[in-house]
């Protein structure tokens, strides 16, 4: 029998039993949709919680100083620590591992007017890196550059609020602000964003400006020193050197201020790195879950094609039989059907993944396209693993499924076949 008469004639099998064939069909394509949104939706939780966090900050901790908890070279516990305005240096320059440590500064309730209006706002000052690591986007104008830090310039990028606040709908490119009684020049305005978290308010309602100015316009006010500044930003090489980089910074800070590198009292640590692995573990772990509650419903539809073709075995037994008895091999029994679960298995499976990958694209199309760019959720995303991880049991579906059935197919004695008798 060539392959084209094989074919032909397990189509012809397979229409003559058409509802058994859709039931098969149906369990084995429900299957595979299963594994590929579970998937998908996962991957989805997890991308929107990626994107989101990255509104505040990638890879960013922030060091907070605080007071001693342990006692170190012979000074109390329970001192205050503050960070100076020249510890970033030091602490760079011996924490290999960081990419940047920078200093911030900030004033809340500062008193804020332009030509228009006036407001009560927070007014940041840091290095232009800043804009960088805590993702600040930029819409009109440039954020502070390393010129207007070197020179202190009295320059600002406003946040959306801000600028909506102080210019309503108007142009603030160019413009003078007073920020208590300094003029600034606005350099730059900063495009509208969702932030998930912060440590002391929304980007989008402050004042940018350089580092070197806000020390000296708005300084810390007593009992700190006009110095100190609130915290140390830091930035990782790389996702493998965090640890490192932690550790080094802490170590460099207990060596300029003179505190236990372990006393996490003295330094704490927000580490956002930390967060993000936290819930990557989690998201990962939801998503093998469903993942696996879709392998189930495929395997079970596989038992559930293998039963239906033993019952196909057993209505056919003096088909097969007739078959033999005319000359037909076992292999040939055999090949008809392993080809027929060959078939069912992987027309459904193809038409699964279709529906799924439909499915995705057109939910993401219609409902999440209409969702804020920083959603915690960025729809269902399936991946090219999920794909190959559906069709990879797929095959090992088919191969359980039509083994065993095409087999007893195989062996049936063609005299205990002709003998046989449907119902007896």
């Amino acid at each position: 029998m060539t392959c084209r008469e094989l074919l032909a004639d397990t189509v012809r099998t397979l229409r003559a039993h058409k509802l058994r064939t859709f039931l098969t069909m149906f369990g084995i394509a429900w299957g595979i949709i299963s594994i590929t949104l579970m998937v998908a939706a996962g991957e989805g939780f997890r991308a929107g919680q990626q994107r989101a966090a990255e509104t505040f900050g990638k890879d960013i901790m922030i060091v907070f100083a605080g007071r001693t908890s342990l006692q170190a070279g012979g000074l109390r516990a329970g001192r205050r620590v503050q960070w100076m305005d020249t510890d970033h240096t030091a602490v760079l320059a011996e924490a290999t591992a960081c990419k940047y440590v920078m200093p911030e500064l900030g004033q809340g309730g500062i008193r804020v007017r332009s030509r228009y209006n006036n407001a009560s706002l927070r007014v940041t000052g840091a290095h232009p890196e800043f804009a960088e690591i805590r993702s600040i986007p930029v819409a009109q104008g440039h954020y502070p550059n390393w010129d207007d830090e070197a020179a202190a310039r009295r320059v600002a990028l406003v946040g959306s609020d801000a600028k909506k606040q102080l210019f309503g709908s108007r142009n603030a490119l160019g413009e003078t602000i007073y920020l208590g009684d300094f003029p600034y020049v606005i350099v730059g305005v900063m495009r509208e964003k969702e932030q998930d978290s912060s440590y002391d308010g929304q980007d989008v309602q402050k004042i940018f400006v350089p580092f070197s100015r806000v020390r000296l316009d708005f300084p810390n006010p007593p009992p700190w020193d006009s110095h100190s500044v609130d915290r140390l930003l830091v930035v990782p090489k790389s996702y493998e050197e965090h640890e490192a980089c932690k550790w080094q910074v802490r170590r460099a800070l207990g060596r300029l201020h003179h505190f236990d590198p372990n006393d996490k009292e003295a330094a704490s640590i927000w580490d956002t790195v930390e967060d993000t692995k936290a819930f990557r573990q989690m998201t990962d772990g939801m998503k093998y879950f469903m993942g696996a509650v879709g392998v189930t419903t495929l395997f079970l539809g596989g038992i559930g094609v293998m039963n239906i073709m033993l019952v196909a075995v057993k209505e056919r037994t003096r088909e097969i039989g007739v078959r033999k008895a005319v000359g037909a091999s076992s292999r040939v029994i055999l090949r008809q059907f392993f080809a027929e679960t060959l078939i069912v298995v992987f027309v459904s499976g193809g038409l699964g993944l279709g529906v799924a990958y439909g499915f995705c694209w057109l939910v993401n199309k219609v409902a999440f396209s209409r969702l804020p760019a920083d959603s915690y959720f960025a729809g269902f995303l399936p991946t090219f693993e999920s794909g190959l991880l559906a069709f990879a049991l797929l095959g090992t579906t088919a191969l359980l499924s039509a083994l065993y059935p095409a087999s007893r197919a195989a062996a049936v004695q063609p005299i205990e076949a002709l003998r046989y008798e449907p119902g007896g």
